[in-house]
């Protein structure tokens, strides 16, 4: 399973709401659930994340075994 909370961690280390990275990328309020929820998001999500946020993907996700 794909985790968000280095993400949530990242903007508030940087002082960035949800609302603002949702204006900065372009992005639905489907789409902050979406994350909040460790949901799939699409690739161009991602990437535009790492746009704003001048990181790589590892830095806003990770990879956790599914134990179910």
């Amino acid at each position: 399973m794909i985790t968000y909370y280095k993400l949530l961690d990242m903007l508030n280390r940087k002082g960035i709401s949800k609302m603002e990275l949702k204006k900065a990328i372009g992005c639905g309020s489907n789409t902050l659930a979406a994350l909040s929820k460790n949901e799939y998001v699409n690739m161009k999500t991602i990437d535009k994340i790492c746009d704003f946020l001048n990181c790589q993907p590892g830095d806003i996700m990770e990879h956790e075994k599914d134990n179910s």
